[in-house]
């Protein structure tokens, strides 16, 4: 099926199925083999070459969402981010990242990057000179995050592009916050989209995976890298992620509508000291959300009044629940500090804005009224 004018809630279900010419069932077959013939094929079966009838199939989907000629999928997100870098860059390059990044791939960088020999820079900002500043006769690729974690702060997807144009390098993105659903990376030009699949491709909270979306060139690239390292994902959470996908747009349009709702009565809440997201006016981002996201997300960030226990109110809330990771069905609070950042000292924290009293908040499916009786009994009882 070709997937130019359809819709995505059409792609989300049918392309990148394996189609099960015996019994003509509903859903794609699960092959957990680890060992098929090969004789007169070009491309040997096997789990760990990521070519496996489950793994080829669910490739053309994520390829197909972010609209891209190619794709692969890894055991999680750190794996597709580690893999990726590793194949495109050697000895001698240089990278620029966005100031404010997930912990995960922060501690990557600062702890393994330079054992390869591979530079870094931060950009200062997240404006065209501060990216462009850090910008260096080596540089290779310009990475971003965008809505980023845990602030949503938003980078302009068509000026990175143009960017790494401009200086000859590539252009990365870290898509997971925004899905593909609520923004396509390649339509402002980047080259290389990444998801930690775990999140809204999953969407139930038991899945680890993770996702790369480019050209074919560059994915036979990584490829190449990646069945060296061996972080390839198994066939049958290939097949519960593929599942999973068929409902993430109703999924994350909803999770969508809901944040939104409560993103702009936590603004107005007495005992809530700022709301970050990008769907708010009083977002700086705001004009750039509307011109590059088609929703505004599951994700928000907020802080309590100054001298609120904010660990204590996450302790008190009862139908969101006090748990790590995100984008799940249900909706999730956690303590960046706590979880996701954690590897960052305090000083590094600090420097990227996230305080002890921010809270992270991924909003689920439920009804959004029932969402807001909870917090405002657990914003009740803190002091």
């Amino acid at each position: 099926m070709k997937t130019k004018n359809i819709g995505i809630n059409t792609i989300c279900t049918h392309i990148g199925e394996v189609h099960d010419e015996q019994f003509k069932s509903a859903i794609s077959p699960l092959f957990m083999a680890t060992s098929y013939s090969y004789d007169g094929m070009d491309a040997k079966r096997y789990p760990r070459s990521f070519n496996s009838p489950n793994q080829e199939a669910l490739s053309k989907k994520i390829a197909a969402l972010e609209k891209c000629e190619a794709g692969m999928i890894f055991g999680s997100g750190m794996a597709a981010i580690s893999h990726t870098l590793l194949a495109l860059l050697k000895k001698g390059d240089h990278i620029v990242f966005p100031e404010t990044l997930y912990g995960g791939t922060y501690n990557f960088i600062v702890k393994e990057l330079s054992k390869f020999g591979i530079e870094y820079t931060f950009a200062k900002g997240f404006k065209r000179e501060d990216f462009e500043s850090a910008i260096k006769q080596n540089t290779k690729l310009i990475y971003t995050e965008t809505p980023s974690n845990p602030l949503m702060k938003l980078t302009d997807l068509a000026m990175i592009a143009e960017l790494a144009k401009k200086h000859k390098c590539l252009s990365m993105i870290d898509n997971t916050f925004a899905s593909p659903i609520n923004q396509t990376p390649a339509d402002f030009g980047i080259d290389i989209i990444m998801h930690s699949a775990t999140k809204y491709m999953g969407g139930h909270s038991d899945i680890s995976a993770g996702a790369i979306a480019s050209s074919q060139e560059l994915i036979d690239k990584i490829w190449a890298t990646s069945i060296n390292l061996g972080g390839h994902l198994s066939d049958y959470t290939v097949w519960l992620l593929e599942r999973s996908i068929k409902t993430m747009a109703l999924r994350v349009q909803q999770q969508s509508r809901n944040a939104k709702k409560i993103a702009k009565w936590l603004e107005n809440h007495p005992q809530v000291a700022k709301v970050y997201y990008p769907g708010l006016k009083s977002h700086p981002d705001y004009a750039l959300a509307k011109k590059q996201m088609k929703g505004y997300g599951g994700m928000l960030s907020f802080e309590l009044v100054k001298g609120l226990d904010a660990v204590g109110f996450m302790r008190k809330l009862k139908l969101v629940k006090y748990s790590m990771s995100l984008a799940g069905v249900e909706s999730t609070i956690l303590s960046p500090a706590e979880t996701s950042h954690f590897l960052l000292t305090p000083e590094e924290r600090e420097k990227q804005g996230i305080s002890d009293g921010l809270l992270r908040f991924s909003i689920g499916i439920e009804e959004v009224k029932d969402i807001k009786a909870d917090l405002v009994q657990a914003f009740s009882v803190i002091k």
